[in-house]
């Protein structure tokens, strides 16, 4: 049975075990919030599983010591998010990190592979899946909800020998622990996007001003958000968003009619959605439109494409783990290489990538920020 562990000094207790690992998990609540609350840790500790209550009083600072001590390593599945939980609840991030799911696909086995279906491929155990999407933050817990928190930690040290040995064997190693590093950066660095307009479709038919304009509310509405600790979309949807946008309201009285035909307009909020409407931002003089693809933007994306996956067989690796589909996008608009195509990726991919950009103009350029 997994233990139950509700004050700090029984967690302090297991840490002086000193363990060169842990398996480690959360069950977190992000239903009606912007930040994930974090609800149960799950510590996976040699033969032992430790169930880790949060809403206990001093846990979260209880908590701190094992995610920061970097003699430990922190073996999780898919960590993203479990990750923003961390850094809410505790200030601090789990570090030096070992993903399976990374390196699930950097060995080959699968790209986005979850954890029921990696268990069942290294284990030949079938875990239940009754639980997904139980209420985390009531207690007692039940004994169903134990069972499945802990089988969520109990098989990641055989997962984690089984993928250490097969990177060992390929000399893959060095790429896992360069992904995880990344991904534990890019969570302790997150301040949104910096463009967000250029991850909707609906942008493309705006012009300049009026993409300008958008740029100026997403920015405002993640502000918001963070701030207020409510989703996105409770503060600002798209529709409004790109509709302001485009009709572009002469004043505040003209935005609250536009306000009158969208029954979730944040009407308590129209004097901050006027005022970041009307106020330019310092950086947007240097702000990239959102186009559609043309003929020729397409063409160039499938010959990178096509490059990648010939590369990718060539290693070994799932589709979409060298170079998505987005990212290539990006360098064939630029010819920078984006962030995450750098180290390993771009060692790999700019052999064969390079000479495509150059036969179409684009000379390659140092790895963007």
């Amino acid at each position: 049975m997994p233990h139950w562990i509700d004050t700090p000094a029984t967690l302090d207790a297991h840490l002086q075990r000193r363990p060169t690992r842990i398996g480690l998990d959360t069950e977190f609540v992000r239903e009606r919030t912007f930040w994930p609350q974090l609800a149960l840790v799950q510590i996976a500790l040699d033969d032992d599983v430790l169930l880790v209550d949060p809403l206990a009083p001093s846990m979260t600072d209880a908590l701190r010591p094992w995610l920061l001590d970097t003699s430990i390593t922190k073996v999780m599945h898919s960590a993203s998010e479990d990750l923003v939980t961390f850094k809410v609840a505790c200030d601090a991030l789990p570090t030096p990190l070992f993903d399976t799911q990374i390196a699930a696909a950097i060995a080959g086995v699968a790209a986005g592979i979850g954890y029921q279906k990696l268990v069942e491929r290294v284990t030949g155990v079938v875990l239940p899946k009754g639980e997904t999407r139980s209420d985390w933050m009531r207690r007692p817990l039940s004994d169903a909800q134990l069972h499945y928190a802990a089988d969520d930690v109990r098989y990641l040290f055989a997962i984690h020998d089984t993928l250490q040995a097969q990177l060992a064997a390929q000399g893959r190693q060095a790429w896992v622990e360069e992904d995880c590093a990344r991904f534990v950066d890019n969570a302790a660095h997150d301040e949104g996007e910096r463009w967000p307009h250029l991850s909707m479709r609906s942008a493309q038919f705006l012009d300049a001003d009026e993409q300008r304009r958008l740029v100026r509310l997403l920015r405002w509405r993640e502000a918001q958000a963070r701030a207020s600790d409510k989703p996105r979309s409770w503060i600002l949807d798209n529709e409004l968003a790109v509709a302001l946008a485009r009709t572009s309201p002469e004043d505040k009285g003209a935005l609250l009619r536009v306000f009158d035909s969208h029954p979730k307009a944040p009407r308590k909020l129209a004097d901050a959605v006027w005022q970041a409407f009307v106020t330019p931002l310092d950086d947007e003089a240097s702000m990239p439109l959102a186009r559609a693809a043309t003929d020729g933007d397409k063409a160039q994306v499938k010959r990178l494409q096509d490059a990648v996956s010939a590369r990718s067989l060539e290693l070994g690796l799932p589709d979409g783990v060298l170079a998505s589909r987005r990212y290539l996008e990006a360098l064939q608009e630029s010819g920078q290489w984006p962030a995450a195509l750098s180290g390993w990726r771009r060692g790999e991919l700019a052999p064969v990538l390079d000479p495509i950009l150059d036969r179409s103009g684009l000379a390659p350029a140092s790895a963007a920020g």
